[in-house]
């Protein structure tokens, strides 16, 4: 009777254990399709944003900020006197950045100004003698004709006996003498033409000299003082006050910030649809995401970054593994946005192109024929307008000095 009963009350946890395990299988397959399913649509989202969005950008974080870094450098040796800019600073261009000694330049100066004052004298007096060695010719005409007046009635009188023979001889060698001096009087005068003719007081061969040599010493005397080429921060300063320098030492280096472009090195596998003048979005890691830069697409350079190394890659050792390479990439900045959000050189810079425009060229298909220079500055053409002013005063003034001088001597006598 005792049987039946335990035989019962072990079978049914079994039973009942079997009835629970069902429901939970039940919610792991359903957990499994929901997640399956979710899976698979997020597969397909990715797939339909890659075609309609993802495919038509390449991005790349190995990209930097470049910019112009102009170094200032001296044309003439010196000694540093003053120094007008340090590191970081904010310079004009125009503005002094480096004074050297001018003491050698001033006197080197004054000897030139005063070799061409001397020289327009010694040229104005070439000019005066053509008009008194004209007069010198005249003269020497008239005795030749005198002589010749002389030697002709000796002549007629040796006949008679009036003169001697002797006096006749003295007649024909002072006509040979007038006819010398004549001919002597004749060929200074072309000698001094030769010296004077075709050209003026300011355009003769010793003035243009002796103004060359002015311009020359007034040119080193004003590149003692060294100008800002551009506007920019001033970076590198190496050069220190009472420091010699030598012609070409790089003193420092001046870095317009408002003229910034951006290298981006892509793989060479996300060239293939990349144009020139497409679309960029740019984020810097100084401002982070929040600050969104707008650029395009300036050009692509001739080679890769290992192409120009130093050392470039050879692959024809044998020993080769293939490596992808990165080619830099010009993207240009809005000068508005780098205004406002000012940039360095070297910075980290995220890059995104839009390569869904395709109608520009890969590379550059026309070549650059403008007549206007990419970079230039002025700072340094008023050294050579102030020489030839310098110049002009000092012929003008030598010039009226002569004439003043020439119109005294004609009145003086008048006055007595």
């Amino acid at each position: 009777m005792n049987a039946p009963s335990q035989n019962s009350s072990n079978t049914s946890p079994t039973s009942q254990s079997t009835v629970e395990v069902a429901p939970d299988s039940g919610k792991r397959r359903g957990l499994l399709i929901i997640v399956t399913t979710l899976l698979v649509l997020a597969i397909a989202a990715y797939g339909v944003w890659w075609t309609l969005v993802g495919s038509h950008y390449e991005h790349t974080e190995d990209a930097y900020a470049a910019g112009n870094v102009v170094q200032v450098t001296s044309q003439v040796a010196g000694t540093v006197l003053a120094i007008h800019a340090d590191d970081t600073d904010l310079v004009q261009a125009g503005k002094p950045l480096v004074e050297l000694d001018k003491t050698d330049a001033k006197v080197a100066l004054d000897q030139a100004e005063a070799q061409l004052a001397q020289t327009v004298r010694e040229v104005k007096v070439l000019f005066a003698n053509n008009a008194s060695l004209q007069a010198n010719i005249d003269v020497r005409s008239t005795d030749v004709e005198r002589a010749k007046s002389d030697l002709a009635r000796r002549q007629q009188l040796v006949s008679t006996g009036a003169i001697s023979t002797e006096e006749l001889e003295h007649a024909r060698n002072s006509l040979k003498t007038a006819e010398a001096a004549l001919i002597a009087a004749r060929e200074q005068l072309a000698s001094n033409h030769a010296l004077t003719e075709n050209t003026n007081v300011t355009q003769h061969p010793n003035v243009l000299r002796a103004a060359s040599k002015v311009r020359e010493t007034m040119l080193a005397y004003s590149r003692a003082t060294l100008p800002a080429p551009v506007t920019g921060y001033v970076a590198k300063r190496a050069v220190q006050v009472g420091q010699r320098i030598a012609a070409g030492a790089p003193l420092l280096s001046i870095v317009p910030l408002n003229s910034l472009w951006v290298d981006a090195n892509f793989k060479e596998v996300q060239l293939a649809h990349m144009r020139i003048g497409q679309d960029v979005v740019l984020h810097s890691d100084i401002y982070g995401s929040d600050v969104v830069f707008h650029g395009k697409v300036l050009g692509m350079s001739a080679g890769t970054g290992s192409a120009f190394a130093l050392l470039p890659a050879q692959n024809a050792s044998g020993n080769w593994i293939k490596v992808v390479q990165r080619v830099p990439v010009r993207i240009s900045l809005d000068p508005k946005e780098l205004a406002e959000h000012p940039l360095r050189i070297g910075v980290s810079m995220q890059v995104e192109v839009n390569i869904s425009q395709e109608q520009g060229a890969p590379i550059a298909a026309n070549p650059n024929v403008s007549t206007k220079p990419v970079y230039q500055t002025s700072v340094f053409e008023h050294a050579a307008k102030d020489a030839d002013e310098r110049i002009t005063q000092i012929i003008n003034a030598n010039l009226a000095t002569t004439a003043t001088s020439q119109t005294k001597s004609t009145v003086t006598p008048k006055a007595k």
